[in-house]
Parts: C-alpha cells; structure tokens; sequence
C-alpha cells in the first residue's frame, strides 16, 4: 500500500491551458468520441497539475466546460479547448476561459436567478425575525385556510371531470383521413 504524502500549505495554483483534443479521440469510434475528450481532458489536467496517483476523481469540470463539449454532440467535439485550472489542496476544478455567446447567456441568466433568490430569501428571513409575535394566527384561521384551499381543489377536480367526459362523447368532429392516397385501380 502506497502512503499518501501529506499537504501542509494550502497553496491555490491557478494555471490557464490550451488543451489538444483531436489527436487523442482520433483514435476511437464516432460514437465515443466526445466521452473521450472529456476524459482527455482530465488526464491533461491531472498530468499537468500533478495530481496524486493521477486520480480523475479528484478532478472537476464545470457544467459550461462540459456544455461546451457536449454542444455539437458525441460524435463531432471540439478539436482544442481553453480551460483555467485552479488546484486547491488535492482537488483540481477546471472551467471555460472564452465563452462562446450562447453559453454566456445562459450563465448570466443563471446568475441573475440566483441573486434574486438570494435577494428574496434575505427579505423572507427579514420579515420573520421582525415580526414573530405578530405573524401567530390562531388555530381557527389556519384550519380556515386549509379547507379553502381544499375546496379549491375539488372544484378543479370537478371542473377537469367534466371537460374529460364532454370530450370522450364528442365523436362528431373526429374523422379520420387516410394517411395516403387508394389507387384507382383498386377503388373499383
């Protein structure tokens, strides 16, 4: 059993990479290539950012870096990538450096929802610690509120029965058109 040399600093490395592709999924069938890359890739990675044992669990992509390769599909990858690697302690995180444009607008979108989310759960934990006395409702008022919403429900059940069963006896409209043409010498 090997013994695993012990990391005392806690040292960030922070590398920028243009990694080659093509040469290595070459080699395989069309629909392994993509896989391939990607596990090019780490093994790049983890050659160059000496990872212990050359471990590639201890690598990881980011979801765009792995968008990316996987946009044209499985048999056609992209022939070089530009990644920055960032190794902390034993762990090497790996990302796109030139976002093409429909990936920046996905991530600026994601960002965005994630703010206000953030935001929203910051104004929600603000108005539960101001008001706690003042937020109680009576016992009476939530079992109101429960058969309201009860209610509400059986009434869309019902709503939703009543539209099925109207449509299931409506045969008037429903004609059926022959998917091709008869021939003539057959209509006779």
């Amino acid at each position: 059993m090997v013994k695993k040399p012990e990391v005392k600093t806690e040292k960030k490395i922070e590398r920028e990479y243009i990694i080659p592709l093509r040469k290595r999924y070459q080699h395989v069938p069309r629909y392994k290539k993509t896989p391939k890359a990607i596990k090019t890739i780490k093994e790049f990675l983890a050659r160059h950012m000496k990872v212990y044992d050359r471990d590639l669990n201890k690598i990881k992509l980011d979801k765009y870096l792995n968008e990316f390769v996987w946009f044209r599909g499985i048999k056609n990858p992209p022939h070089k990538i530009k990644i920055k690697a960032t190794k902390e302690g034993d762990i090497v995180k790996a990302e796109l450096v030139e976002f093409p444009d429909n990936l920046k607008f996905k991530k600026l979108r994601e960002e965005k929802r994630e703010k206000i989310g953030k935001e929203i759960s910051k104004k929600k934990k603000i108005e539960k610690e101001e008001t706690p006395a003042e937020g109680k409702r009576t016992e009476e008022e939530i079992k109101e509120e429960k058969e309201k919403a009860k209610a509400g429900e059986e009434a869309g059940k019902q709503i939703e029965k009543a539209a099925a069963k109207q449509m299931k006896h409506q045969t008037v409209g429903k004609t059926k058109q022959p998917k091709r043409q008869i021939r003539k010498a057959l209509e006779k």
